[in-house]
């Protein structure tokens, strides 16, 4: 689903315009923006947490010349999912498996 087609899905089960919705939507994606990047989880009751982890630095391996490289820390957009997703994401989208 790309996001024309979220937005109008959203518009036709809340009765609100496109507009309105497009507007609502990019103004929830700003605030939740400015949380991560104070460093702060944002989390959605009956869906999961949305958390700035940081990487720690780490050496890799080039498959194909096996040089050895240096991969600087950084920091990284995690998402864990409430336990009634991830049963229904285990169970292939089905609520009883």
């Amino acid at each position: 689903m790309n996001n024309k087609n979220f937005i109008i899905e959203l518009s036709q089960r809340t009765h609100f315009s496109q507009d309105d919705v497009q507007r609502m939507v990019f103004t929830l994606i700003d605030a939740m923006n400015e949380k991560f990047l104070e460093g702060e989880s944002v989390t959605f009751s009956r869906f999961g947490t949305f958390e700035v982890k940081k990487r720690l630095e780490r050496v890799i391996v080039n498959p194909s010349t096996q040089q050895r490289m240096l991969v600087p820390p950084k920091l990284v957009l995690t998402f864990k999912p409430i336990a009634s997703i991830k049963e229904k994401l285990k169970n292939g989208g089905t609520e009883n498996g």
